[in-house]
């Protein structure tokens, strides 16, 4: 947490907009520093999620790639969930987006496309509280990467989230 509260303006922000493409967030996010430990840096990252607008989150999900796939998955897998992503844009106009948090990697194509079909039976404002959950989810995951993972969020840089 000393690294995170004592980064710089930008390298915060770098860091907080790698979590979750939303400048309203990170502002809120770095705005509360310092935090005494991982727990309040959590629940602010939460709470700043949650009071995002639907223009804050359709920015953050424009600039959100497509969940991916294990590297030996089959090549029919690939086509089954490009076309699950497409009809999943066609219906909301946004990328699919899903926390994969936990899932061993033999369980993410039967989960992202169990999830894909299950969400595409949403109605479109049921769907907007599905999406921002999932990106509230993505944010903390990511945060909780870039502290852990680097041990100084201040310097961690671009690179795959995980997650996605």
């Amino acid at each position: 947490m000393e690294h995170f509260n004592a980064a710089s303006a930008e390298d915060l922000e770098r860091t907080l907009l790698a979590c979750l493409r939303s400048p309203r967030w990170a502002r809120r996010v770095a705005d509360h520093r310092p935090y005494p430990d991982l727990d309040s840096l959590l629940a602010a990252a939460d709470e700043a999620a949650y009071d995002l607008t639907w223009a804050d989150l359709t920015e953050a999900l424009a600039a959100e790639p497509l969940p991916t796939l294990p590297p030996d998955t089959y090549s029919a897998a690939h086509t089954a969930l490009n076309a699950a992503h497409a009809a999943y844009e066609a219906r909301f106009g946004h990328v699919f987006v899903i926390c994969l948090d936990g899932l061993s990697p033999s369980e993410v194509l039967d989960h992202l496309l169990e999830a894909i079909r299950s969400r595409l039976t949403n109605d479109p404002e049921e769907e907007r509280v599905v999406a921002a959950e999932e990106l509230r989810r993505l944010a903390r995951e990511r945060l909780v990467h870039a502290l852990r993972g680097a041990g100084n969020c201040a310097t961690s840089r671009g690179g795959a989230a995980p997650g996605r």
